[in-house]
Order: C-alpha cells, then sequence, then structure tokens
C-alpha cells in the first residue's frame, strides 16, 4: 500500500475547516488489517485495527512544534512537526493515520496515511517514527 492524503482532507484544507498550524493534529497507529480508502474515509471513526500494546494509548499522541511553511527552492506548501516517539512500549504497526482531533472519533478528520512498507515492531522499547526530511505533507505544483 502506498501513503494516501484523503480526498476529504483536501477539500477541507481549501474550505479552511482545517489549520494545520492551529489545530489539534494527532497520529495513530495501525495495523497491517487496516486498508485505507482515499475516496470514502474521512474521519477518524472510518479507522480501523489501530494498534494495542503497552506503551501505546488509543488516539495516538498529538504532534508536537507543528510548522506550516513555504519552501520556494522547490515550490512546495510545507507542514511539519517533530518525530513522534512511543517509550517502553511493545507494538507492532504497519502504517500511521494522521487526523486533526476534535475530541470526537464522528467530527475528528481524516489527513494522511503514512505506509511504513512493512511492519515495525518494538519490544519494551522505543518505538519511533521519524518524518521526511521534506516534511510530513508537501503540497506542490501540479
Amino acid at each position: 500500500m502506498a501513503d494516501v492524503i484523503y480526498n476529504s482532507f483536501k477539500k477541507k484544507l481549501m474550505d479552511a475547516d482545517i489549520d494545520l498550524a492551529s489545530d489539534t493534529i494527532r497520529v495513530a497507529l495501525v495495523t497491517s488489517s487496516y486498508t485505507p480508502n482515499q475516496d470514502t474515509h474521512t474521519d477518524f471513526d472510518d479507522v480501523t485495527n489501530e494498534v494495542v500494546g503497552a506503551g501505546y494509548v488509543a488516539d495516538g499522541e498529538a504532534l508536537a512544534n507543528k510548522t506550516v511553511t513555504q519552501d520556494d527552492t522547490d515550490n512546495e506548501g510545507v507542514f511539519d512537526a517533530d518525530d513522534v516517539v512511543w517509550t517502553t512500549s511493545t507494538i507492532t504497526a504497519r502504517g500511521a493515520v494522521v487526523y486533526k482531533d476534535t475530541g470526537t472519533p464522528s467530527t475528528s478528520s481524516l489527513i494522511a496515511y503514512i505506509d511504513f512498507g512493512t511492519d515495525k515492531t518494538s519490544t519494551v522499547g522505543t518505538f519511533t517514527i521519524t518524518w521526511n526530511a521534506e516534511g510530513i505533507l508537501n503540497i506542490a505544483d501540479a
């Protein structure tokens, strides 16, 4: 499976319903059993097979030190945040779901699914998502 930017996010971004810099943006881990649907998955309650394990709390972690910047060299808008770490965790995840958290799963808008390419595991250790050096999301010229 490849990374996915949910279509509902694209519309909500254009409608100014999501502000990546000021809204609470979270990342949740999912197992290989979750299959994202770019067209029909719109809110966090559409996500199935969230990771369960020691050191991991349901609904994931809030992103810290979020930034939205303009990259004139690559002609992109870039959304980024600190890498996310779960310490002393025992979990296996295949991907991460980034979403706007409203406190209610049925209104918490999905943003993107990041596919790790293979299962990643921690056993009473640190599980880290190291975001791409180019940022979590980039919006470039068509």
